[in-house]
Parts: structure tokens; sequence; C-alpha cells
């Protein structure tokens, strides 16, 4: 079994589920700019790559309103709803 550590509120410890890793990324990738300075610098690097290694991807993004709370439900519920892969990006 592997353990997560989930920064948010270790005093309630949360069980979750690793999920499957697909064999193959298709569809829409999110990225989320979790709003840390040069947060977004990280996302244009990474979004460019993904789409130098597969084109056939659509990338959408999306940002927080800051990095020191959770996203918002709304925000959660848009991704889930337009997206089929999410990558979180954290910078200083």
């Amino acid at each position: 079994m592997t353990t997560i550590l989930d920064p948010t509120d270790e005093r309630k410890p949360v069980h979750r589920e690793i999920t499957i890793r697909p064999e193959n990324i298709s569809g829409t990738v999110a990225l989320l700019d979790i709003s840390k300075p040069r947060g977004n610098v990280l996302l244009d690097r990474l979004e460019a790559r993904l789409l130098e290694r597969l084109p056939a991807i659509k990338v959408q993004r999306y940002r927080k309103p800051t990095f020191a709370k959770p996203a918002p439900d709304a925000l959660r519920a848009e991704i889930l709803r337009d997206a089929d892969f999410v990558i979180e990006a954290l910078a200083d």
C-alpha cells in the first residue's frame, strides 16, 4: 500500500487510492496554476513540451485564486467537467 501525504490538514488524515496510470495520454490536459510566483513560467514550459511530444492533446489552463487555500469547488467542477488529466504547478 502506498501512503500519500496531504499537506492540507494533517490532523484529519484522509485515505486516498492512487489512480491507475493510463497507457496513453489523449484528450484534454488541464494545467492548474496554484498562484505561486513563477508557476505560470513552469506551466508555459510544460505546455510547450507536452504539445511537442503529444501534438494530438488539447491543453487548457486554470488558475487558483490563491495558493493558501484549496481550489474553489466551482473551479474543481470546471476542471473535472472539461479535462481528462490534471497537472498542478508549484513554483517559487
